[in-house]
């Protein structure tokens, strides 16, 4: 089967990641690469197995190759993919994800009226009035009310079950258990990937292919956008990504609501 030697190459490294990882670096002794098969071939794996076990079985290849033909998407992973298909089943991974983008800013509204007397209120509404009216905010704009992450109302252990309901499902995760902190892990490879990629020379380093696949992780749609504009969006992207920390995740799980709820590109897959 095409792209099986692809997978076993990737599984191996994925172990040898794993490895690293245990080392008093963890993440800064990795590449962008590196943190991004880390991040996706757990998925892979399991999306894979099955097939992967039953084919191993006599005559099986009957059943299997009709299978992975008719739904390579549900049964395969991006190493047996097309070029064609990679971009497709990407774009509507996306699409489903962006149907959570209006929850989530609707969660995020429903908060401000908590914040009246204190200091961020009148900012924020600023910030949050400009997603309303069809424009994004200046990342500087996210980044002067990374407080309100910090804690009360937009911290991970402040949000509501619904709010926390919907942002997994912008992030294309389930809404099983460990909602919390698999969220928190998702902000933290994230971060990651947007740290390794300034430590080997910024985003205008990236090859268009890259460029795509970082925007496609982040929740964007870079499928009818120009490269300079990519980099335009991924720029901001990691510009509020550097501000940052361990106690302020919540901001880059909310990043594509920030940086995307209305860009055109991404308009186009839901209406």
């Amino acid at each position: 089967m095409v792209g099986i030697k692809d997978f076993y190459r990737d599984m191996k490294y994925y172990f040898k990641i794993h490895r690293k990882l245990s080392t008093p670096a963890k993440f800064k002794c990795l590449t962008r690469k590196e943190i991004e098969l880390y991040h996706q071939m757990p998925k892979d794996m399991i999306r894979v197995a099955p097939m992967l076990i039953l084919s191993t079985l006599p005559f099986a290849n009957y059943i299997v190759f009709p299978l992975v033909y008719l739904f390579p998407r549900q049964l395969l992973c991006q190493h047996f993919w097309t070029l064609q298909q990679r971009t497709e089943f990407a774009m509507e991974g996306l699409r489903k994800r962006l149907y959570n983008y209006k929850p989530v800013f609707r969660c995020v509204q429903a908060q401000l009226d908590t914040l009246k007397g204190r200091e961020e209120h009148e900012h924020w509404a600023y910030v949050l009035g400009l997603l309303g009216s069809g424009v994004h905010p200046k990342p500087e704009d996210i980044v002067k009310s990374i407080d309100l992450f910090r804690g009360d109302p937009y911290h991970l252990s402040y949000l509501y079950p619904g709010h926390v309901k919907v942002l997994l499902r912008i992030h294309s995760m389930h809404t099983g258990l460990r909602r919390r902190l698999r969220l928190a892990e998702q902000a933290t490879i994230l971060h990651e990937m947007d740290m390794a990629i300034i430590r080997e020379g910024g985003i205008s380093q990236l090859s268009q292919e890259d460029l795509r696949v970082a925007c496609f992780l982040r929740g964007l749609n870079p499928v009818t956008m120009k490269t300079e504009d990519m980099i335009h969006w991924l720029t901001q992207w990691i510009f509020v990504s550097e501000a940052v920390d361990t106690t302020s995740l919540s901001l880059l799980l909310h990043c594509p609501i920030l940086l995307g709820y209305n860009q055109p590109s991404n308009w186009i897959l839901i209406h």
